[in-house]
């Protein structure tokens, strides 16, 4: 952690907690573009301004208007008609001085057909209510310089939509929302079972014996039972467990027949599984210990990810005899000072021989690529065998695969649409909320068919979005064929069921979708705002998993649907 007089320590102190130092400097190297900053691009970039990344640029070629007076609070009645650009990066400076601001005041469809190479010096694009064709061809543009990842998040009325776009995307502290502790004691290291074997339990004091920690407890217990079983562990078999834990209560002091009240043999009997359960891979790491990035599809260029994975599967295959780099930290246990810092130090001595092995391999694995040994630090090397067990890798479809009509995943979209049996691509009470999800996803690219057919959203200003039904109707018929999806339309009253294989379009949504006329609701701008802006973190920093697919969110059912397209 920073020294506490450190401003940017006081400043983000509560975020450091949560991805550290090495998160925040990430951050803080960050450079951001934002595509127009009406309230979903304002309050996206707002939450990153917080957060503290190096600098942003806004492109946005329209002036403040008296609409976003009432749905951005990033703009003010004194400068209507100035620049939108301009004044909101105006005030986003003044949220945190240590951030670079600029603007282009530009239409942002006009930069991407005519200066595609304005995006390769960014980290991250994030590109707010633009058309399906558009994204399209920003996606190309930002997979094409290796650099720049695309995040796309946008409001349609009462509908959000977010996805994010690159190759892969390489997580090193995943961070799971529970997780075993990295304890071996199934599989021991010598100078663990000697430290533990060391203790003569019984002729302990009360004092000695109570606060003895629960590991020593376990591992003698573990040799106790291979004595009386061949040399075997216990299996994790419900009898074999309990027989276990039976073993265990019985090492405990007894007074007149009672068992004496301490709480380290409580924390060992609740670890007990510990010892019966064998030690595994988890299934995500072994796939990116088995993925040709790692083996033959391993270059010079390849990704910092990848050598490390690399690394630690020979680390695997030799050393580790099967397992990853012991992660060193344990957990609290009811012991004295001294015996916990004793097994604590095991641990972190056991740890450290494991980072300089992997470290080797490293080094092996950096000279067979022809680059330099020192290109990979130690610092980096530790933080990828301490997080081992949960690296990560999220790829992602380009846009145009995922919208094209030869490389769409139809099974997935269809059976997002008949979720839970319906068949239906409706919204109403017998609707499942993940197929109404579904359908809104295709009324949105419906409704950018809509805009290229005429040039506006349906049920923009001053047209009865009445008048709109039938054409969009059509356009989202349209997409549902090209998506290998078969399309019908449904009245309000008629049956939700259509028969395996096909999809019907509610009245219910295609009136919404023309009645919202594409407005940006601030309420719904800024929960989107609030999840790109996590969902950018989550790019950045390398931390915590991200959605690996198109977000949709359903304000009018308040749920959200992962559409892995």
């Amino acid at each position: 952690m920073a020294p506490v007089h450190d401003p940017k320590a006081k400043r983000y102190d509560r975020q450091l907690r949560i991805w550290g130092i090495h998160g925040q400097q990430r951050l803080e190297s960050c450079s951001i573009c934002l595509l127009k900053c009406g309230p979903t691009g304002s309050e996206t970039l707002k939450n990153l301004v917080l957060g503290g990344i190096a600098s942003f640029t806004i492109v946005d070629g329209e002036k403040v208007d008296a609409r976003d007076l009432g749905n951005n609070f990033l703009v003010s009645a004194s400068s209507l008609g100035e620049p939108r650009a301009k004044v909101v990066t105006e005030l986003l400076q003044e949220l945190n001085e240590s951030v670079s601001g600029s603007y282009v005041e530009e239409v942002p469809e006009v930069l991407i057909a005519d200066n595609p190479q304005f995006f390769h010096s960014f980290d991250l694009v994030i590109a707010t209510q633009m058309r399906e064709q558009d994204m399209v061809k920003l996606d190309e543009i930002c997979r094409s310089n290796g650099r720049a990842k695309l995040l796309i998040v946008r409001s349609y009325g009462l509908v959000g939509y977010l996805r994010a776009s690159l190759p892969e995307h390489h997580i090193v502290e995943s961070k799971p929302d529970s997780q075993l502790d990295d304890l071996r004691l199934h599989q021991p290291w010598t100078e663990l079972v000697q430290f533990a074997t060391s203790f003569d339990l019984p002729s302990l004091d009360d004092i000695a014996h109570s606060h003895m920690p629960y590991v020593v407890i376990l591992l003698q217990a573990a040799e106790r039972w291979r004595e009386a079983h061949d040399g075997q562990l216990p299996g994790t078999a419900s009898s074999d467990k309990s027989a276990f834990k039976a073993l265990v209560a019985s090492m405990r002091r007894m007074a007149d027949g009672i068992p004496l009240p301490e709480d380290n043999f409580d924390e060992a009997l609740k670890a007990a599984f510990h010892v019966s359960t064998p030690y595994r891979i988890p299934s995500e790491v072994r796939a990116l210990l088995d993925d040709e990035a790692a083996g033959p599809g391993l270059r010079p260029g390849s990704d910092e990810f990848w050598i490390m994975v690399a690394a630690l599967r020979e680390f695997m295959e030799n050393e580790g005899a099967g397992t990853l780099p012991l992660e060193g930290s344990i957990p609290d246990m009811h012991a004295t000072t001294e015996m916990y810092l004793r097994v604590q130090h095991l641990y972190r001595e056991k740890a450290e021989r494991d980072v300089a092995a992997v470290e080797t391999h490293v080094r092996q694995v950096l000279g067979r690529l022809g680059q330099a040994a020192d290109s990979i630090s130690h610092d980096t090397v530790r933080l990828y065998c301490r997080h081992a067990r949960h690296l990560r890798c999220v790829r992602y479809r380009t846009l145009a695969e995922e919208t094209g009509s030869e490389t769409v995943r139809s099974n997935v979209l269809a059976a997002a649409l008949s979720a839970g049996g319906g068949g239906g691509l409706g919204f109403g009470g017998d609707m499942p909320p993940g197929s109404s999800d579904a359908a809104l996803y295709v009324l949105l690219r419906a409704a950018d068919r809509f805009h290229a057919l005429t040039g506006r959203y349906p049920g923009s200003p001053a047209v009865d979005p009445q008048e709109d039904l039938p054409l969009m109707r059509q356009a989202a018929m349209q997409v549902l064929s090209e998506a290998g999806v078969g399309g019908a339309a449904k009245s309000p009253d008629s049956s939700s069921g259509s028969g395996a294989g096909s999809a019907v379009v509610s009245e219910d949504l295609l009136s919404e979708m023309c009645r919202a006329g594409a407005a940006e609701l601030h309420v719904v701008a800024a929960f989107m705002g609030g999840v790109a802006a996590q969902e950018a973190i989550k790019l950045v920093t390398r931390q915590f998993v991200p959605i690996a697919g198109t977000l949709i969110y359903n304000a009018m059912a308040c749920t959200t649907t992962v559409l892995e397209l």
